[in-house]
């Protein structure tokens, strides 16, 4: 015996499956690079160690390579993420651009596919964009609390130096007469602190061209303070917590209070 069924349309409930649209900004695991800000493709997105203070310092050819990023006014963000943390600046060429943390967001023109990364670390100015940094880092000039420029190696003149900063951009100092891993300058007495405070974070993500070896911590009065090759690291009061500040640099005299790099020695024993 055979049995036939017949169908209509009218048979048919089944429900389509909803279209998922993904957010503007979304969070991404980029492999050993670990969560990522891309944009709604998948696309990698990218901080420039020379935008200092919110401003894109990536002019002319430069956006060729690094095409810059822009959201909508009523951008989505993935859970995770916090949508004040999210600006929107108007470049000099009049075009806008999205900041996350105050670091303008790029792509790089090699990122072929979704997922793609290879604009980490080129030219040891360009790192994937992150939601925190243990520590970022930054190239600009040096201008002491006494308006004087620095270069590099704290004589006077002009040039671009590379140092830590904090993941906002607020530049790190080490004392110089701090030894590996004793802080030499904290009384905790809130006066005399507030001249230098020590900068307490949990060790990390870190841009790649710096080794996660070269940091530690200690304690200090009951507060952990991050280390970098055995320096305490610490912030100057009188940058009042903005980015690009370098003031400390000529206080009380240059490399009193120096900043702190790739290039800078191990502290002494």
């Amino acid at each position: 015996m055979s049995v036939s069924i017949a169908c209509s349309d009218d048979d048919d409930n089944t429900t389509p499956d909803p279209v998922v649209v993904p957010n503007d900004v979304q969070l991404k695991d980029a492999g050993t690079l670990g969560k990522v800000l891309t944009d709604k493709d998948g696309k990698t997105l990218y901080f420039f160690t020379k935008d200092v203070g919110g401003v894109s310092a990536c002019t002319g050819g430069c956006l060729t390579t690094w095409p810059i990023f822009s959201a909508p006014a009523t951008a989505k963000i993935d859970a995770g993420l916090n949508a004040a943390d999210f600006k929107t600046i108007t470049r000099a060429d009049g075009a806008t651009q999205t900041t996350y943390k105050g670091w303008p967001l790029y792509y790089y023109k090699d990122d072929a596919v979704a997922g793609d990364t290879k604009g980490e670390g080129v030219g040891t100015r360009w790192y994937v964009a992150k939601t925190k940094y243990t520590v970022m880092l930054e190239n600009s000039q040096l201008v002491g609390l006494d308006g004087k420029s620095y270069k590099a190696d704290l004589t006077e003149g002009t040039g671009e130096t590379q140092f830590l900063v904090d993941s906002l951009g607020r530049t790190l100092y080490a004392f110089a007469r701090d030894s590996s891993g004793i802080n030499n300058f904290t009384t905790n007495d809130a006066t005399h602190d507030a001249s230098w405070p020590i900068y307490s974070a949990e060790i990390s993500d870190l841009p790649s061209a710096l080794n996660k070896a070269d940091f530690g911590s200690i304690t200090v009065f009951g507060k952990k303070q991050l280390t970098y090759k055995g320096w305490p690291l610490y912030y100057f009061g009188p940058d009042a917590m903005t980015p690009g500040m370098t003031k400390g640099v000529s206080v009380p005299k240059p490399g009193v209070w120096p900043i702190v790099n790739k290039d800078s020695p191990l502290a002494p024993k």
